[in-house]
Parts: C-alpha cells; sequence; structure tokens
C-alpha cells in the first residue's frame, strides 16, 4: 500500500505546482532547473517524495517567489528539526498532530472560528485537561501530558514568536460549562485579560443575534504563511486530530466565511467587555 503524502510535503509540492502553473512552465521547465527528469519534479508536486533545500530554493528563485514565501516554504520544508518546545512531548502526539504543530511555527498569522469551544490555543490548563479527559480516545496517562504540549505551544506561538492570532468564539462556547463554574469563569478572565495584554491576539465574539447564517458549520483555523493569500492551509476540527487541505478553494473558502464571521462579531473592545462580565457571571 501506497503512503498517503505527508501535509508537509503536499503543502510545499501544491504550493511548487501553483507557481510553475502560474507561469505557464510545463514540468521539463522545472525538470531543467534541478537537472532531473519530469516524474521527479511530479511526484515533488503531488508530495510523494521531498525535496532538498537547494531543490527549494532553485526551482523558487526560477519562479520568481518573494522573500517572504520562499522563507515560509524553506521554514515548513524543515520539517522535523529544530522541534524546541516540543522535546519530550513527541510520545502524546499522533504523527499527524505532530507535524501540524511544525507547520504552525511557519505560520505568521492564523484565523481561527471556535464555535462551541475555546480554542486549543487560548485554553487554560484547567479548561484543557478538563476537555482532553472528557475524551474517551485519550487514555488518562497522556491528559497531564497532552495539556502541558498545548500550553507550551501558547508560550511559543503567541508569546516568543508572537504570531498573530485572530479569533472569533461562538456566544455558545462562553455558556458552555466545562468541568465545573470556577474552570469556566477562569477560562473567560483569562480570555478577557490576553485580549488586551496581548497585542498580537484579536478576540470577537460572534453572539446569537447574527444567527444561523454566520455561525454554522464546524470550527476551523487557516494558518497563513506570507503575503499571498492563497498560500495558506486549513484544520478543520473533527474526531481525533481533525483534517488539513491546503487547496484553493479550501483556503479561500474558509478565509471569506471567517471574514464574513467577523463582519458580524463584536468588536475586539465590546468582546473583551463581554468575557469580563461573563466571568464575573460564572464567579458569582
Amino acid at each position: 500500500m501506497t503512503e498517503a503524502p505527508s501535509i508537509r510535503r503536499r503543502l510545499i509540492g501544491s504550493a511548487l505546482r501553483r507557481y510553475r502553473e502560474d507561469l505557464g512552465y510545463d514540468l521539463a521547465v522545472a525538470a531543467r532547473v534541478l537537472e532531473c527528469d519530469r516524474s521527479k519534479i511530479s511526484r515533488i508536486e503531488t508530495g510523494q517524495r521531498g525535496i532538498r533545500p537547494r531543490e527549494l530554493r532553485e526551482l523558487l528563485a526560477e519562479y520568481g517567489a518573494d522573500a517572504a514565501t520562499q522563507q515560509a516554504l524553506a521554514a515548513i520544508a524543515r520539517g522535523m528539526s529544530g522541534r524546541g518546545w516540543r522535546n519530550g512531548y513527541d510520545p502524546v502526539l499522533t504523527s499527524a498532530y505532530a507535524e501540524f504543530l511544525e507547520i504552525e511555527k511557519a505560520a505568521c498569522a492564523i484565523f481561527t472560528y471556535a464555535p462551541a469551544r475555546i480554542p486549543r490555543l487560548l485554553q487554560t490548563p484547567d479548561y484543557a485537561r478538563a476537555l482532553i479527559g472528557a475524551d474517551p480516545s485519550i487514555p488518562g496517562q497522556a491528559g497531564s501530558a497532552l495539556a502541558a504540549v498545548e500550553r507550551a505551544r501558547q508560550q511559543a506561538a503567541l508569546h516568543e514568536r508572537r504570531t498573530a492570532l485572530t479569533v472569533v468564539i461562538g456566544e455558545a462556547a462562553l455558556r458552555q460549562q466545562v468541568s465545573s463554574p470556577q474552570v469556566t469563569s477562569g477560562q473567560l478572565a483569562y480570555l478577557a485579560e490576553i485580549s488586551t495584554s496581548c497585542p498580537n491576539v484579536c478576540i470577537r465574539i460572534l453572539p446569537f443575534a447574527a444567527g444561523e447564517h454566520a455561525s454554522s458549520g464546524a470550527g476551523f483555523s487557516v494558518l497563513q504563511f506570507s503575503a499571498v493569500p492563497s498560500f495558506g492551509l486549513v484544520h478543520i476540527d473533527g474526531p481525533g486530530d481533525g483534517v488539513c487541505t491546503d487547496t484553493l478553494e479550501a483556503v479561500a473558502a474558509c478565509t471569506t466565511a471567517f471574514r464574513d464571521m467577523q463582519r458580524f462579531s463584536l468588536t475586539a473592545e465590546e468582546s473583551a467587555a463581554r468575557l469580563g462580565n461573563r466571568s464575573r457571571v460564572r464567579e458569582a
């Protein structure tokens, strides 16, 4: 059985294919750049094989990719090297989620829609442990380690790399009690605090009054890697680790949906006030 291409290889391969096709080049042109046969280029573009850093630089230079895109693709291609904060956590991560975390390191911006749960990048340890403990697919002994993974991920993404994070959270997520009133109020208080103290984080609340048309569907995240809107990765929430796709259609559709939901959401200032009020109500 042929192994399915990894997320990382698919993302790099499809980006290379788009650049080549936008220039009107056929496989033979790319093959001449790398002095290889066309089948190798085809396998790279479909994610069936990886690409060496030097080969990636040569193709991107030939295609005229801007510096930001070249740097982002190079970072993604490095893959599992320099895992940093992930050291020691690999035993509790699935291979797919570990790879997603590696790709996330190269993102310059993240857009997240969370209709019913606080997104992982903004969860408190208590809230994260409660949700992990309620998941029957996760062994009990792995729960604390997975919560630690998410905390370390937050620190790296939001405070060290200072990745721009924009989140639209459905009002249902604020009203759903997780574990206990204390855990829920603590989570809401943390959201209120980080929304005003962390300038790279923007939290918007999508109220019930916005209507079903604005808030239907599963939660998702869009990772952007450069100023090129079509170059991105979509993660759709679902059982297990969810699914990832980098198709132009998925990136465009989710980006458009996210922009539409922002239009119906409270402003960042109104959202911070709502979060503060909700946390006080929970405490009472």
